[in-house]
């Protein structure tokens, strides 16, 4: 990732006939970055992506690549490439036939195209599969083509529009990982739209949370978790508790910023532990205080010592504050 700016979202709107869609968008986006629109279905971060690929015409403002308006031109025009979650290969051709139709609207030689399906097929371990039809694939190897079929058009920025969505788990954390290699390894700028926020946080340079139409916030994965502007950030990103401080604000706290101990002693707020489960290397409790429900995380080695029914006492050592919504 450079200084420069790649792509500039400038005062985007685009509202829809029943008043929805987005206002005032801006964004910039630099070179070999990975930005991802992350928030809930109906926000607005699916139609900022489209309208970015030509598929959807903006109400106003602009949208420039390396300082070059593109709102006039059609989607085959536009020096970008878009990955769909139902992955839209053709299924009458052949993966060969699938990353070749590309490169021949454009009207590239028949040697040079075969380097870059090769080269393609290369990038997402897919070598050997060129005769193959898209039903003789899984879902993840299908994705893997049609990643590799925007890869070969060299667009300046790539669109991923919940790529991973449709796979099973352990496909997905395997595609993530596969995805930023090829990313950082070739410098591509990306947009990537997710609803999940572990994909986002694994994969972004930066995030932009969205919500109803506009933007939250907009910044690293650190600064978001840490530094939550918003009480919509705050509840959309990572788990928090929410508890009333009697002034018509909430204080918020994150279960890893609690610290627990049996009896009731020392502690500004008081409960009695409701459900203990183990996740792996850490606990999750639940406890019924007097401000409600309250989730803790502990680590594992303290499993023991804490059972249903114990009454314990919270301190925090981290806490936020917002306005109750």
């Amino acid at each position: 990732m450079d200084d420069t700016i790649k792509l500039s979202v400038i005062n985007m709107t685009k509202l829809y006939g029943n008043g929805d869609g987005v206002k005032n968008i801006d964004l910039d986006v630099h070179t070999g970055e990975l930005v991802t629109l992350l928030g809930p279905s109906g926000c607005g971060k699916t139609t900022i992506l489209r309208t970015i690929g030509g598929f959807i015409d903006l109400t106003d403002g602009d949208i420039t690549i390396d300082g070059k308006s593109i709102i006039t031109l059609p989607p085959e025009k536009r020096p970008t490439s878009m990955v769909f979650q139902s992955y839209n290969l053709w299924p009458h051709m052949t993966v060969h036939d699938n990353l070749e139709f590309g490169l021949k609207l454009r009207k590239i030689p028949k040697e040079t195209r075969e380097q870059k399906i090769s080269y393609g097929l290369n990038l997402v371990k897919m070598n050997g599969f060129e005769k193959k039809y898209p039903n003789q694939m899984s879902g993840g190897q299908q994705q893997r083509i049609a990643i590799a079929r925007s890869l070969i058009l060299e667009p300046e920025v790539l669109l991923l529009d919940e790529p991973f969505s449709a796979l099973d788990a352990k496909i997905r954390m395997e595609m993530r990982e596969e995805l930023r290699k090829i990313q950082t390894d070739l410098n591509i700028t990306v947009i990537f739209v997710t609803h999940d926020q572990e994909e986002a946080m694994m994969l972004s340079d930066r995030i932009v949370v969205m919500s109803k139409g506009h933007i939250e916030q907009m910044g690293s994965p650190r600064e978001i978790y840490d530094h939550p502007a918003t009480r919509f950030v705050a509840g959309f990103i990572g788990e928090m508790n929410f508890l009333d401080d009697g002034s018509g604000k909430q204080v918020a706290v994150r279960p890893e910023h609690i610290s627990v101990t049996k009896g009731t002693d020392k502690g500004i707020l008081h409960g009695t532990v409701r459900t203990v489960m183990m996740l792996g290397h850490y606990l999750e409790m639940t406890l019924d205080t007097e401000k409600g429900l309250v989730k803790v995380y502990i680590n594992s080695d303290q499993a023991d010592q804490f059972q249903k029914g114990d009454q314990v006492a919270l301190n925090f050592d981290h806490t936020y504050s917002y306005n109750k919504e």
